[in-house]
């Protein structure tokens, strides 16, 4: 819990920081500590382990970055050469990019630090420093931006002593035997949303990762939901952790899991309404918010409500898209155009921005999709409402059964109040998806995003962990294929049994139904004229055709040759890797492996003699049995 003392100024920290800290922070505006500040740096920055759970906004960063920087900036004398001191581990490379900003504008205040970075800022020529200057240099690993290889050279080159990474990424440059990390420099380990790390299947990578690690070391694990997988991790990487558990309370006695500032509210919306109230929403927030975020449940609904959305909102926002399975370099070019976006935007986006990204003057959140880990619910509403800053979040949810989530939620100590909003009529949202559906009709694309997009949303939906609440069987089928604009219900197990109208009012033929892309269109007439002539069916330039039936003989030497070349290709790799390798380390090996193999031929050779053996004393029983 965080410290009796009332006093949570900066400099009242024991061990005390360094006058370029207090500077750095100074100049970021905070003039006192956050609760969770107050009671984890102090911690951290001597002997504990710590494990640290708070609400969202409540200034987790630099709870961990100032300990990190003040213990290496403390040493008694500069970490060697390739030597690494501190690994900050997240698991989206949006929120590795801002720790490694924040490390970077607290580094500007220590001049050593600075004049090291200088190079890579304005590629200026390195300024020089002595060799026994005690500095911090932090890289920043992220998959998909540069290869393992350029990262490993840029390592080389830099020396730096704090990475900044994704755990996959991570993995591969701890692997190089050019890094270091041996005891006697190791200083602290953090792993930042400890529990979507584990969530999104880094276990296995974390693992390998704390072997490559010296035991002793100081590590702390932050986030605002602490779940039982992460206690796995406790019992397996930490020694006698300390946990620092910072909540808020409600109007009454109970707790709350989310900032004070936050107001959390939920609308009942019929399903007819899902996207056309959306402009009515933001229409009525006052003051108009500047900056909004869109949280929907799969990457394909992200791409056809990208195309959907701007028609029924019009011109007056502009929409950004962001989903995981977006390439490196777009996700960071809409992130940035988000962030700098001077005019009212939206970052329409799933769970990938729900996690401890800082994104300024965030005012509205509206959870279209209720998330289908009632854990993520909190960190969505974290987007607003950060620092003490108003915020408001909005979750939908579909009259009936739905409602019994706003009881869930306050079990769960997230409670949310119902939002006033005037009244918005079916007749709107019909006029509302009418326009939609107008623009579909112009280009097949949009029908095949839009199918694509309601399996997946749908698929997602059956999935949600609270599945007594969100119920397939209770869905309105037809009202939600109009409030996604479809020109017709795709062909799902889920909808068998559902006996209305499959083409929901549209009456069309399919055959003269074209893509606005020649290529695309160019593509489908082929498949048309092959099922003309019996080869196919009309299937459409984007659907695989069905597979032909062939011999088992036939999939037999399909599948021989994939081995082979999956063989070949982990044969060249590894002969690629060894020849990377400097000759000590090459000698090492063949060493070892020839060891290896003495264990394996005298394994062998004892093996043969016990099998022998029970042979010998099989023969002598059955001698024995016969002469009885």
């Amino acid at each position: 819990m965080p410290p009796k003392s009332s006093s949570r100024a900066w400099d009242a920290l024991t061990p005390p920081l360094s006058e370029c800290s207090l500077d750095a922070v100074a100049s970021m505006g905070f003039t006192r500590m956050t609760p969770v500040q107050a009671s984890a740096i102090p911690l951290f920055m001597q002997h504990k382990d710590v494990v640290v759970e708070a609400v969202t906004g409540s200034g987790k960063t630099l709870s961990f970055l100032i300990p990190i920087l003040e213990k290496l900036l403390r040493l008694d004398q500069p970490l060697k050469k390739h030597h690494v001191g501190a690994i900050v581990i997240s698991p989206t490379r949006e929120l590795a990019s801002q720790i490694h900003q924040v490390l970077l504008s607290l580094l500007e205040f220590h001049p050593a630090s600075a004049a090291a970075l200088k190079p890579a800022e304005d590629g200026a020529p390195r300024a020089k420093t002595s060799s026994s200057t005690l500095k911090v240099v932090p890289q920043l690993l992220l998959g998909g931006g540069t290869s393992p290889a350029e990262d490993l050279k840029l390592f080389l080159k830099n020396s730096p002593n704090v990475l900044v990474s994704t755990p996959g990424r991570l993995l591969e440059l701890l692997s190089s035997p050019h890094v270091h990390c041996p005891q006697a420099s190791f200083e602290m380990l953090v792993l930042d949303e400890a529990d979507r790390l584990l969530d999104l299947g880094f276990k296995d990578d974390l693992q390998k990762i704390l072997g490559r690690l010296p035991k002793q070391r100081r590590t702390g694990l932050f986030s605002a939901s602490i779940s039982e997988a992460v206690d796995q991790i406790v019992r397996l990487g930490l020694r006698n952790p300390v946990k620092i558990a910072v909540k808020v309370r409600g109007a009454g006695v109970e707790e709350k899991r989310t900032p004070a500032s936050l107001q959390m509210t939920y609308l009942t919306t019929p399903p007819l309404h899902k996207y056309a109230i959306l402009k009515h929403i933001l229409s009525n927030v006052q003051p108009t918010p500047q900056k909004t975020i869109f949280f929907v449940s799969t990457c394909s609904s992200v791409d056809y409500l990208a195309t959907i959305l701007p028609i029924i909102l019009g011109d007056e926002y502009v929409l950004v898209p962001l989903h995981g399975k977006h390439q490196a370099n777009v996700r960071q070019k809409n992130f940035n155009r988000f962030i700098t976006s001077t005019t009212p935007s939206i970052l329409l986006t799933t769970d990938v921005a729900a996690r401890g990204l800082d994104i300024p003057s965030v005012d509205l959140v509206v959870q279209i999709d209720p998330p289908s880990d009632p854990k993520t619910f909190i960190h969505r509403c974290g987007r607003a409402g950060r620092a003490g800053r108003r915020g408001l979040s909005i979750v939908l949810i579909h009259p009936g059964r739905e409602e019994d989530y706003v009881s869930f939620l306050e079990i769960r100590k997230t409670p949310v109040a119902p939002y006033n909003l005037p009244e918005f009529t079916d007749e709107q949202a019909t006029a509302a998806t009418d326009k939609v559906r107008k623009a579909v009709l112009k280009d097949r694309a949009m029908h095949d995003k839009g199918q694509k997009a309601f399996v997946s949303w749908l698929r997602s939906y059956s999935k949600h962990q609270a599945s007594s609440i969100f119920r397939v069987a209770d869905l309105d089928w037809e009202a939600l294929g109009k409030a996604w604009g479809l020109l017709k219900l795709p062909k799902m197990p889920e909808a068998r049994s559902f006996e209305g109208d499959r083409t929901l009012g549209i009456k069309l033929d399919w055959s003269n139904y074209t893509y606005k892309d020649k290529q695309q269109e160019k593509r489908r007439k082929e498949a048309m004229a092959e099922a003309a002539n019996g080869q196919g069916t009309e299937q459409g330039p984007n659907k695989r055709r069905a597979t032909e039936s062939v011999a088992w003989s036939q999939k037999t030497e399909e599948r021989d040759k994939k081995f082979k070349k999956r063989e070949f290709n982990k044969a060249r790799k590894e002969k690629e890797r060894w020849e990377q390798l400097p000759e000590d380390q090459k000698q090492k090996a063949l060493e070892t492996e020839r060891m290896l193999e003495e264990i394996r031929a005298k394994n062998e050779q004892q093996r043969l003699l016990d099998q022998a053996s029970k042979a010998e004393e099989a023969n002598g029983d059955s001698e024995f049995k016969g002469f009885d």
